[in-house]
């Protein structure tokens, strides 16, 4: 675990931007020491590098927080679109310094083209690739649903969300520790009041959906390590077989 100012030196972020992101919800510790002091984790300063990968490519605070925080948000996904973005800023840069430094050869020659061309300030293809990558859901059913019920939500409204989600893999993590079947009627009792809590302040979580986020919970990514962080060992991977269960049952019907 790191304190703030530790994580204001590593990422060449100040203290106050770092209490800002944690005011408006959009990087909170996982965990403050005795004294009240907040403690960043691992998966906290990942998250901040998404945080600031996004900050490079100009999306604002508010479409970075609901991107990270809509439950389908994909990671590699995100990864391969910043990567695209920065070469394509890349290429626009050494547009720039080659007009740059032709314009300065003419200078020394004191001798000038006849044609000026403006075609290296052309952004048009960095700006559309960027409104789709953020519109990406917004074409969906599934984002305008989430973006109604975010609608008028604070951010302790959806930081309460979000922890009650959380608790309902508890009981996964006692079930893992147990070494209880993932297809128990218990297991999959639980897996329906997650899948109907999503729909109810989320969006509706179809069984196609459902299926993929459970498939998610148990890929060893940040929704695997969100959920063990609260859960305990091995709660997410326990999830995962006990909705890949729930659906390998129903088709076998």
């Amino acid at each position: 675990m790191k304190t703030v100012g530790q994580v204001s030196e590593l990422a060449g972020v100040s203290i106050r931007t770092l209490r800002y992101y944690d005011k408006i919800g959009l990087l909170s510790p996982s965990s403050r020491s005795d004294a009240g002091y907040r403690l960043y984790s691992d998966d906290d300063l990942r998250r901040l590098q998404q945080i600031l990968l996004f900050r490079e490519l100009e999306f604002s605070l508010e479409d970075i927080r609901r991107v990270l925080d809509s439950p389908g948000f994909d990671r590699e996904r995100a990864l391969d679109q910043q990567v695209e973005l920065l070469r394509m800023r890349r290429q626009h840069l050494d547009d720039l310094i080659g007009l740059a430094e032709s314009l300065r050869a003419e200078s020394l020659r004191g001798k000038e083209d006849g044609t000026v061309s403006f075609e290296a300030f052309d952004t048009g293809k960095i700006d559309e690739y960027t409104r789709c990558a953020k519109q990406e859901w917004g074409n969906t059913q599934v984002w305008g649903e989430f973006e109604e019920k975010h609608a008028g939500r604070t951010h302790e409204q959806e930081a309460d969300l979000g922890s009650r989600l959380m608790q309902l893999f508890v009981p996964f993590g006692s079930m893992a520790k147990s070494g209880a079947d993932p297809a128990c009627a218990q297991a999959q009792q639980q897996a329906a009041k997650i899948q109907a809590f999503i729909t109810d302040n989320y969006y509706t979580c179809t069984d196609e959906i459902f299926a993929q986020l459970g498939a998610a919970y148990g890929a060893g990514g940040e929704f695997t390590s969100n959920i063990n962080a609260v859960a305990g060992d091995g709660a997410a991977e326990f999830a995962a077989s006990a909705i890949a269960h729930r659906f390998s049952d129903a088709a076998s019907e």
